[in-house]
Order: structure tokens, then sequence, then C-alpha cells
């Protein structure tokens, strides 16, 4: 009741002003640091990265203005559905007083006796039917004032959630997708609307409890198994712009796929055995805005892949791999691009066994891989950079056979949105447990 809201304005005000200056540190970035990269004078690797790297430093510089212009329409919003709740609390306060109440300063509601006359009161206080009329009341009126306490109190809980969403990256142009190379930078996508961050907010938590009221039900299952073969095609396509250009010629004779999940709350539980038997070969080269790239692969015989895998929300996770081959392969690769560089090459003959095994943490994993080989072949590999599924890949493979041998190999994994998640939730305990520790100290003395 005594808070001013005007202060809300304010400070969107504030922020407004602070979106105008980013605005010309964005410009001025754009017309002296980027546009070194678009001159003929630099050319090369070199020259591309730059221009990936200087490009996400503006996208950056640009993001962060739509979200402080974003904050500041939302606190404008704030500013005007409170004002307008605190005059529905204050209306709901003169009318309960003038149907003959009090009202306290918390809002507690109690009957004005004092406008009584003493003969009056001594007829309420002695009439059971009168005494009914009063209780029931002050019961209205007081559900009347607690709802519209309520209204503000859940405005003020969701608001609060909406601002946390407004100032977390949303990513909608990472991975690929845009200049954005940051996984925890400033929100391009933020929304300046409150009645549509509401109901976004509104339908995550409605999503949310479904989900929590799933995971109470039971646990969920799901899964099934599917054949295809015989399968014939080729493929090819020229290099273009932004694209690879690329060769494929297959033939399947058999191809069999079982899957299945089982998923109770935060764990899931999956699994998967494919089993190919049939020819390939593929190539796929070119040098684009994301690097040189270039591999060439063929491969006949029969494979078998068995992998199991657990996972608890994003905190953590394992898997392991069974793998089994029998026929002959090739394959030359590497690539040069600016989120990473890898290259491998292999020639083998024979039949393959091997397991994998591996853990995640956090969204930092780690994994190894062990084969044994009857044949005659060689193999070499090496990694680092992003993959296609949006994680960090270091590791390496190396492998040898003449009549007997095999391969060992290692990988680490660095998944960024896991990551940030799991620091988030780090940080919110640490900061609940430190406030519990405080209260508790406190009320030691109190």
């Amino acid at each position: 009741m005594s808070t001013n809201f005007g202060l809300l304005g304010t400070a969107a005000g504030k922020w407004e002003t602070m979106a105008g200056e980013l605005k010309k540190v964005e410009t001025r970035y754009g017309d002296t640091v980027q546009k070194i990269t678009t001159t003929e004078n630099w050319a090369g690797f070199s020259a591309v990265s730059a221009q990936k790297g200087f490009a996400a430093t503006r996208y950056e510089f640009s993001a962060a203005q739509v979200q402080a212009k974003a904050i500041a329409s939302l606190l404008r919003d704030a500013q005007e559905k409170f004002t307008d709740l605190k005059k529905k609390l204050e209306s709901a306060r003169d009318d309960a007083i003038a149907a003959g109440m009090t009202v306290s300063g918390e809002g507690r509601v109690a009957f004005d006796y004092s406008k009584l006359t003493p003969a009056e009161r001594s007829a309420y206080r002695h009439d059971p039917d009168g005494q009914k009329t009063i209780t029931e009341a002050v019961d209205k009126w007081q559900k009347h004032i607690d709802d519209r306490v309520k209204a503000v109190t859940e405005l003020d809980q969701n608001i609060k959630a909406v601002l946390e969403t407004a100032v977390t990256d949303s990513n909608k142009d990472a991975f690929g997708k845009g200049a954005d190379l940051s996984l925890s930078g400033f929100n391009a996508g933020a929304t300046g609307d409150l009645n549509q961050a509401l109901k976004a907010e509104k339908a995550a938590q409605e999503a949310a409890a479904k989900e929590a009221e799933a995971a109470k039900n039971g646990p969920k299952a799901e899964g099934g198994i599917k054949f295809t073969g015989p399968t014939a095609g080729a493929q090819a396509s020229g290099q273009k712009y932004g694209k690879e250009g690329s060769a494929k010629v297959y033939a399947d004779l058999f191809k069999m796929t079982t899957e299945g999940k089982y998923q109770n709350g935060d764990l899931t539980l999956s699994g998967v055995d494919d089993i190919t038997l049939g020819a390939r070969a593929s190539a796929t080269y070119g040098f684009t805005h994301e690097g040189l790239a270039v591999k060439a692969e063929t491969s006949a015989g029969v494979r078998a892949v068995v992998e199991g895998r657990a996972d608890y929300s994003h905190w953590a996770g394992g898997y392991g791999r069974f793998e089994g081959f029998g026929g002959g392969e090739a394959a030359l690769s590497g690539t040069a691009r600016w989120d990473g560089v890898s290259g491998s090459a292999k020639a083998f003959a024979g039949g393959k066994a091997g397991v994998a095994g591996g853990g995640e943490l956090a969204g930092i994993g780690a994994g190894a891989t062990a084969e044994g080989w009857a044949g005659i072949g060689a193999e070499a590999k090496g990694t680092f950079g992003k993959g296609d599924d949006g994680k960090w890949h270091v590791g390496g493979k190396l492998g040898i056979a003449v009549g007997i041998g095999g391969s060992v190999g290692g990988e680490f994994t660095f998944d960024g949105d896991k990551i940030k998640k799991s620091a988030t939730d780090a940080a919110d305990w640490v900061g609940d447990t430190a406030g519990d520790i405080k209260d508790g100290v406190v009320g030691l003395f109190d």
C-alpha cells in the first residue's frame, strides 16, 4: 500500500537510455573494428575466423539493446499493472469500511462496533443470529481483501520470473543458426510485452505441473522395432554458397533398428540396437564460411551396434556401447573450421568387436573405447571442436592390426547448455542454503 510504483517508470527510463548508449557502441564497433574484416587487404583462414568473432561481438551489442529495451517495456507494463491492482485493493478496503468493517494496516478485517449505539452492541452480542451475521460479513470482506492481496503477490512473483527469463540468453541464433557464439550472452529473443511474457510463464508453469503430475502417476515407457530393406540409391550435389558439395551411393540389403525408452521423473533410461547389412560410399567437400571440410568413405559388410544410456536431468548421465563389424572399410577426412579441427584416416578388412563407455556430470563428459581386430588395417583419428550434437569434443583414437590387433580411444565432451543449467542450479542452491543458515543464526539470537 505504501510502495511508490512510479520508481518502476524511472528505472524503465534508465534502461531505455542504456539501450541508446549501446547502439552508439555497436555503430562505432562496426565502423572501426569489424570493418577491418570487410576489406580486400585481409584474406585466408585468419580473416574468416576474425569475421566470425567480430560478427559475434557485434551481435552481442545488438542483443544487449534488445534485452535493455525489453526490460524497460516490462517495467513500464509492470508499473501499470501494479498501480491498477493497488487501486483495486484500496477500493476493496474502502468498500469494507463503508459496509461497517475496520481494516488494519496488515489487512485484517473486523466488525466496527464503534459505529453502533450501546443498545445495538448489546443486541448483536446477545443475539446468536446477529453474531452469525457479523461473522459471515467479516469472512466475506476478509476473503475479498485477501483475494486482492493475492493478485498482487502472484503478479509480483510472475514478473520476477519474467525478468529472469528476459536476461537469460535464449540462444535463438546459436549453434550455427546465426552470428551468436556465446551460450550465456545477452538475450536477443527478449520480449517486452508483459502480457505475452506472462502467458508464456503461465504455460511453462502448467507444463511443469503436468510433468510433475505425470511423474507422480508413474513411469512411462515407449519403444519399437523397425525393419527396412532392401534399399538402394544415389545422390549428388555441387558446392553452393554456404554448403558443401556431396555424393553418396548406398545399397542396404537389410536393416533392423530397435529402440526403447523408460522415463520416471528426472530419470531416463534408453537403448538402441541397430544391425545393417549392405554397402555404401560417400564423399563431401567444400570451403565455406565455416571453413574447410573434406571427407570420403566406403564400407561393405555387416555392422551391429547395441547401446544403453541412463540420464538424470541435466546433472548426470552414463552410457555403454558394443559394436561389431565384419567386412571392409576405408575412410579419409579432415576439417578446419572456426569451431574446431579434426582429422582421421582408416583402412580395414576383417572383423572387429569393441566396447565403449563413459559418463557425464554437470555437462562435462568423458568416455573411452577399446576394440579387438582380426584382419589387417590401421586407424588414426583426432578431434578438437564442436560436433553436430552442439557439444565440444576433445579426443582421439589409434589402432593397428596385422592378423591380430586392436584400437583404443578416448574423448572429453563439454555441453555448454547443461553446464550453464547446472551452474545456475548450484548458484540457486548456494543462495538458498546461505539464506537458511542466515535465518538459523539470526533465530538463535532472537
